[in-house]
This record gives C-alpha cells, sequence and structure tokens, in this order.
C-alpha cells in the first residue's frame, strides 16, 4: 500500500481495506476548483452573450478569473496521481469509457475556446500597449498581438462577432467541465451516498454560485485595493442572480436527500448515522445553516428592502463568503463522505485528514492559492479595467 495513505479509524463492521480513503483533500479541492471556473464563466456570459449592460465592469475579469482558475484544476489531480507523468496518455491515446480520461480531451477543447475568447477580449488594448510599450514588454505585446494592428470599427466588430461566437460556444464548455465531475460521483453504485441522478445538477449548480461568489468577492477586495468606487448597479445584479442560483442549488440538494431518505435502501440506518455523526457539523452547521440558511436571507432581505451603498457591498460579500466555505463543504460531504460509509452498510470510517504530505492540507491550500496568483500576474499583463473606463 502507498505509504502516503494512512489507515483511518472505524466504528462498526468495516472490511479491513476500507479502512484506506483513496480520494483525500486533493479530489476535493479538484471539483471545488472547476466550480469556480463554471460560475466565473457563467457571470461574463452575462454580458458577452445576452448583452445584459450591468455586468459589464466584471465581465473580462471574470474570463481572466475562469481561465486562472482552470489552469490549475488539473493541478489537484496531477498531485494526487501516483505517476503523474503518464497523464499525457490520457491525450494520446484517449478511452472515453474513463470519465476522468475524457476530462484531459474536454478541459483542453475548453482552455482553448477560452484562450480565443480573452485575446479577442483584449485585443485592441494588445494592440494599445504594443505600441506604447518598450522593451520586452513591447515584445511581448507585439508577440500577444499575432501580427494584428488594425483596431478600426469594423475590425473591433468583427472581434466582438468572434468573441460573442466562443462564448456561446463556452456555454455548455463550462457547465458541461463541471456537470461531468457529478457525473462521475452520480454513476458510481458502489457508494449509496453517490449514485444520484441528482448528482450532476446539484454539482452544476453549486458550482455556479460559487463561481458567482468568488467574483464578488475578488471584485470587490481588488476596488478596495485600488481605491476606486464599486458598481452598484453591477452588485445589484449580481445579488440577483447569486439570490436565483442559490434558490436553484438548495431545492436540488433538499430533492436528493429527501429522496435518498424515502427510497429507504439497505443500509440507510448507517447513511442516517454518518449525517448525525462524523458529518454533522460540516452539512447541519457549515453548508445549511451559515452557508445556505444566513445568505439566503441576507439576500432575501437586501432584495426585498432594495439595499444600495455600502450596505449592499458589505452583505453580497459577506453572503458570497459563506456561500463559498458552504460549497467546500459540500464537496468534503460528498467526496470525503462517500468514502466514509463502509461498503458493507454497517460501518463507518472516520477520516482525518494529514497536515503535511503530497495529500495534506498545506498541499491542497498551496494548490488553491495557486490560481489567484496567477489572475494578479494575467491581470497586470491584461488589465481588465482601464483608466478610461473602457471595459470592453
Amino acid at each position: 500500500m502507498n505509504s502516503l495513505f494512512h489507515a483511518a479509524p472505524a466504528i462498526g463492521y468495516v472490511y479491513p481495506n476500507e479502512t484506506i480513503v483513496p480520494w483525500g483533500v486533493l479530489i476535493v479541492i479538484y471539483p471545488y476548483l472547476t466550480g469556480l471556473v463554471a460560475g466565473s464563466f457563467t457571470v461574463s456570459t452575462f454580458y458577452h452573450v445576452f448583452g445584459v449592460p450591468r455586468f459589464k465592469p466584471v465581465a473580462r475579469f471574470a474570463l481572466l478569473a475562469a481561465l486562472s482558475f482552470m489552469i490549475f484544476v488539473p493541478v489537484a489531480l496531477l498531485s494526487h496521481l501516483g505517476h503523474p507523468e503518464r497523464a499525457l496518455n490520457a491525450l494520446l491515446t484517449p478511452h472515453f469509457t474513463s470519465a476522468f480520461a475524457a476530462f484531459g480531451i474536454f478541459a483542453s477543447f475548453y482552455v482553448f475556446i477560452l484562450t480565443l475568447e480573452i485575446w479577442f477580449a483584449f485585443r485592441q488594448d494588445i494592440v494599445v500597449m504594443a505600441q506604447g510599450a518598450r522593451g520586452l514588454r513591447q515584445i511581448f505585446y507585439r508577440a500577444l498581438a499575432l501580427g494584428s494592428y488594425d483596431v478600426s470599427e469594423n475590425a473591433l466588430a468583427y472581434d466582438r462577432k468572434w468573441l460573442k461566437a466562443l462564448a456561446i460556444i463556452g456555454i455548455p464548455a463550462a457547465h458541461g467541465l463541471h456537470g461531468y465531475v457529478g457525473f462521475v460521483f452520480g454513476s458510481l453504485k458502489s457508494r449509496e451516498w453517490w449514485g444520484s441522478d441528482l448528482m450532476p445538477a446539484i454539482f452544476l449548480a453549486s458550482a455556479i454560485i460559487s463561481g458567482i461568489s468568488i467574483l464578488i468577492v475578488l471584485y470587490v477586495a481588488v476596488s478596495k485595493f485600488r481605491k476606486t468606487s464599486i458598481d452598484g448597479n453591477c452588485m445589484k445584479g449580481l445579488a440577483y442572480m447569486l439570490w436565483g442560483f442559490l434558490m436553484f442549488a438548495v431545492v436540488l440538494e433538499f430533492l436528493e436527500f429527501a429522496s435518498l431518505i424515502y427510497k429507504g435502501r439497505e443500509g440507510i440506518d448507517t447513511v442516517m448515522e454518518l449525517v448525525e455523526g462524523p458529518l454533522w457539523f460540516s452539512i447541519w452547521i457549515v453548508q445549511v445553516g451559515l452557508g445556505s440558511v444566513v445568505p439566503f436571507a441576507i439576500l432575501t432581505y437586501m432584495i426585498a428592502r432594495k439595499t444600495q451603498g455600502r450596505s449592499l457591498v458589505i452583505g453580497l460579500t459577506v453572503s458570497a463568503v459563506l456561500i463559498l466555505f458552504a460549497v467546500l463543504a459540500m464537496r468534503w460531504n460528498v467526496v470525503i463522505g462517500g468514502q466514509e460509509l463502509s461498503k458493507t452498510m454497517r460501518g463507518l470510517v472516520i477520516y482525518h485528514p494529514p497536515i503535511w504530505g503530497r495529500e495534506g492540507l498545506v498541499a491542497a491550500a498551496g494548490i488553491f492559492a495557486a490560481p489567484f496568483v496567477f489572475l494578479w500576474v494575467l491581470a497586470r499583463l491584461l488589465p481588465p479595467w482601464l483608466p478610461n473606463g473602457r471595459h470592453t
């Protein structure tokens, strides 16, 4: 057995080999990052595809955020693998009966689409910087311009046409990217906690609210750092979007749990023991209480009272932070919780994540922090907000 995995304490009737939990914290971070990608991209499409003007201030920033998170999505999987250098075989010899193998091809396609979309969204700025920069920066932006320096109105109209087309293609690509993660768990019949037809929809809905939430937090933080005003109309639009998708996500999760109880299959008593025991805090306190009920109440109150200004920013930011923790708890409950159920359905395995090592909390925190560093670098090279107020 790999020395990275340690035997976990068990309760009840548990097979000896089940005391090893193979999918640890890195597999929790993996779907969490993909969710941030899908949610961020969703916000950008509301402007680039549907033409909702209130989302203009964050549209290009959302694209950069989606690419930053997407770049590091495979890192969690590669870090988990014993031989990450073999991952390339999934692309060279595709085997579509494996969802994880198909992910490599699907993710590569989405990164290509997203990169093209960013290029068309920033092409005018790239040309301006290529003509005004000096030294290495000029060489960089000239290479990035790909020899296209035409910024006439006809050329910009052509850019907008391609940008919209790519965004339309990216909608099913981004949402399918995360829906497949739910499909991986929902298609596994070996665990009662996983085998649900609603799992792909639940993962997708929670992905959207987590992506909206991280964009809200980043937009507020960056605006404070840049000492610029926060667009109130944009924040109100994000509040409505978060409120609507939050209701949808909560209803789906409730239906999934109610269906599990109503079916009453063999082993449901052990499932309830898991929910009331090892997972009670992460489910009832973090995911349901602080992460769903509290932000829903705050958002409902602000929308009903038509809250604006500083109160709207504070209330929406607090709600977004709570939802981010709730979605992370949901990923933990699904990935870890499913493995804490013994296949005998008469016992539980208690998982305690290690602090150090390749599968430890420190490594997972490093992988989670890396996209934010990359986003900072990307925003310095391709500023999503310009001094003259132009965002597109």
